[in-house]
């Protein structure tokens, strides 16, 4: 009786005996935002002192089981998603804060977003809607610390990326090299992200081939497998209702074949795990916490995880099986360039502020990443801390834009008051980038409409860090400027000036610049409208000019940080030709802050004009909201004015966590102002009250503004803006 017991006792107790002896593998699928559920079941697997000895994943599964293999817990992970920028993280775009001021000035003069790249005087298009730079970079900072390992088998537990050959459809492993580059092609949807070369093969995402990796796990060696399927369920006709949704759909037959062929391979050891994630979707990053909660509850009682539990042998970073990560911070004693861009390799390198013989700056050289990447040359750049004998060094890889990088773009400007008072301006820039090793760059720009303009201008920096600089200008402008007499509206002109010029000036770090300027103008003022006794004129002027400018705004149309300010002094010298002496002075100022879904701004805007000079020739024009609100749009020409102003407005609509998202403002301003000209000019408006209402669309066009203006002069008006804010 004893004797049988003793075996009934043997066949209960050896599976668990043994089973911290068996190998357990990890396969995690991809499916974009509900890819977030790995870390929930991470989470369990931790509680439950489950071993893992090796990982699979694929796409987002690759992302979460790659740092997770490279020595991260599950709670960090779980910090990382959710303090993470996931729109930030989704776009190209680098830190407004970071781009160098020129780039900066782009958003102003043509607020079109996109743009137009051509190679060689031929337009082209990029490989993807996303070249995946902000998602590079941060793969980069959380993986530095495995720099130095080239095999994915040396990772605090062996790891497998994969990945897809576009050219070929193969599926692509990683089982060694640059760890944040494996991820980065696993992740590579194709059209949302640009295709990742590397060895000559252009890889995409590897859902196409192999979205649930059991036999490439299997493979390393492990006796069964715990297997993480977050595939997006297909919606039925109904459902499909946006172009998220489509994208959603068409990963989900993508990967379905592929999928169920893996499921098939299942056996009796092996463990299943499908969290129920409801209706988050693909680009779902704005539900993290939900996705990483359903995770969470897929394991939780579950009877079948016992068996794949271990007793824990040690409690460090990355569950019992990963040892504690290498220093992230190593002292760097060198730095390199790797370029294929157009500018020289000193200009990349006089962007990077790692100083030698001191801990890598991680939070700086983001920064400088950024950068560099603003200056539009390249299509990717990245870093990598390579360990040598020598020391450490800092090598920094640019990858020139296969798309060329000349840039075309846009801009649009309508008003409309409802009241007859139509204008618009249509235009159009092209930048010549990189027309030598130095960075020298021709622009031009052409507008058409009420306020017609061309400008070239060629920017020439005088250093690799572009910091001085000189750049002879060509100008030739047309506007009307409507001059007021008694606070009535007497003539209008059409005011054509034309002329040449040279500025030398200094960059201020990536917030501004200063310039000093000479530049001789040839004018006339027309009568177009009014008083047939007034007379036309022409003008000469030569002038002495200091300009300086800062920006640090986080976005041009709808800001939520940073400031901007512009202070422009110039002279009309008759010793360098000029009809007459006079001096223009011009000071803005605009300051944004935010609180939650709020939005304030505080400006301060000022204008003179000394000395006896026609109105017509050296008005300022207002007018508009936000700008003398209630007057219609450029309503207001003087010589001189004042303005206070404050803004508020309120996002309607949650972010979407794609680059197709339109945000939706409500808000309004409040303005306390006057206008004038010189005592004998005959035109105050004193000091007056202003506000208006506003609903703004920041669009693909730029933003588009509805808004109800009125002042306490009792003029009002309704407003429709399309191409700028304020």
């Amino acid at each position: 009786m004893l004797k049988r017991l003793f075996t009934v006792l043997l066949l209960v107790l050896a599976p668990l005996a043994h089973a911290d002896e068996l190998r357990t593998g990890l396969v995690l699928s991809g499916g974009g935002a509900r890819g977030l559920a790995h870390i929930g079941v991470l989470k369990q697997l931790e509680t439950q002192n489950v071993p893992i000895h090796a990982i699979a994943g694929t796409s987002l599964g690759a992302v979460i089981g790659g740092l997770y293999a490279a020595g991260y817990s599950a709670a960090e992970l779980e910090k990382i998603a959710l303090d993470l920028d996931w729109q930030d993280a989704l776009s190209d775009n680098p830190s407004r804060e970071d781009v160098p001021f020129r780039r900066k000035q782009d958003d102003r003069d043509f607020l079109v977003k996109q743009r137009l790249s051509f190679d060689r005087g031929r337009l082209a298009f990029p490989l993807g809607i996303l070249q995946g730079q902000n998602l590079g970079l941060v793969l980069e900072t959380l993986l530095v610390h495995t720099n130095d390992i080239d095999d994915f088998d040396n990772l605090p537990i062996p790891f497998r990326a994969v990945a897809t050959d576009i050219a070929t459809g193969e599926a692509v492993v990683f089982d060694k090299g640059h760890l944040p580059l494996a991820i980065r092609a696993s992740i590579a949807l194709p059209g949302f992200f640009a295709p990742v070369k590397v060895d000559d093969r252009l890889l995409v995402d590897g859902v196409l081939s192999n979205n649930l990796p059991v036999d490439v796990a299997r493979q390393m060696g492990v006796d069964r497998v715990i297997v993480v399927d977050i595939g997006t369920p297909l919606k039925s006709a109904d459902q499909l209702k946006s172009i998220i949704d489509v994208m959603d759909q068409t990963t989900g037959l993508l990967t379905r074949r592929n999928t169920e062929e893996q499921l098939a391979t299942l056996g009796p050891q092996d463990l299943l795990v499908q969290p129920e994630l409801g209706d988050i979707g693909f680009s779902s990053f704005a539900e993290v916490r939900d996705a990483i909660a359903a995770g969470e509850r897929s394991l939780e009682g579950s009877a079948q995880l016992q068996a794949f539990s271990a007793p824990a042998e040690q409690s460090v970073v990355g569950g019992n099986l990963a040892r504690a990560r290498p220093q992230r911070q190593p002292m760097i004693d060198a730095i390199e360039v790797e370029n294929t861009g157009k500018v020289a390799d000193e200009v990349v390198r006089s962007m990077i502020r790692q100083p030698i013989g001191e801990p890598l700056h991680l939070g700086r050289l983001e920064t400088d990443m950024g950068t560099i990447y603003g200056t539009d040359y390249f299509s990717r750049v990245n870093y990598e801390v390579v360990h040598g004998e020598d020391g450490n060094t800092l090598l920094v890889r640019t990858r020139g834009r296969e798309t060329g990088t000349d840039y075309l773009r846009l801009g649009l400007n309508l008003v409309d008051d409802f009241r007859g008072g139509s204008q618009f301006n249509i235009g159009a820039s092209f930048r010549v980038n990189g027309v030598n090793p130095l960075g020298a760059e021709w622009l031009t720009r052409a507008q058409l409409g009420e306020h017609q303009l061309l400008y070239t201008e060629f920017y020439q920096p005088l250093d690799h860090g572009s910091r001085y600089f000189v750049a002879p200008f060509l100008d030739a402008e047309s506007r009307n400027v409507e001059v007021i007499i008694d606070n009535e509206p007497v003539v209008d002109y059409r005011q054509q000036r034309y002329g040449t010029g040279l500025n030398v000036g200094r960059q201020i770090a990536n917030s501004g610049e200063v310039r000093l300027g000479l530049s001789r103008y040839w004018g006339e003022a027309d009568v177009r409208v009014g008083d047939p006794n007034s007379p036309s004129f022409s003008f000469e002027e030569a002038f002495y000019s200091v300009q300086l400018d800062r920006d640090t705004l986080d976005d041009v149309n709808f800001p939520r940080s940073g400031d901007e300010a512009r202070l422009l002094w110039r002279q009309s010298e008759p010793d360098l030709g000029a009809d007459e002496r006079y001096q223009q002075f011009e000071l803005r100022a605009n300051k944004a802050f935010a609180y939650g879904s709020d939005s304030f701004q505080i400006g301060a805007f000022l204008g003179r004009t000394n000395d006896d000079v026609e109105v017509a020739q050296s008005a300022f024009t207002l007018g508009g909201p936000g700008n003398f609100s209630g007057f219609r749009q450029n309503g207001l020409a003087g010589q001189n004015y004042n303005l206070l102003r404050g803004v508020y407005y309120r996002r309607l609509n949650p972010g979407r966590y794609v680059p197709v998202s339109m945000p939706v403002y409500l808000g309004g301003t409040l303005e306390y102002g006057r206008v004038y000209n010189r005592e004998d000019a005959g035109f105050d408006t004193g000091y007056i009250t202003a506000g208006s209402v506003l609903i703004g669309l920041d669009t693909f066009l730029g933003p588009l503004m509805l808004g109800l203006g009125g002042n306490e002069e009792g003029e009002s008006a309704l407003y429709l803006k399309l191409g700028q804010t304020f």
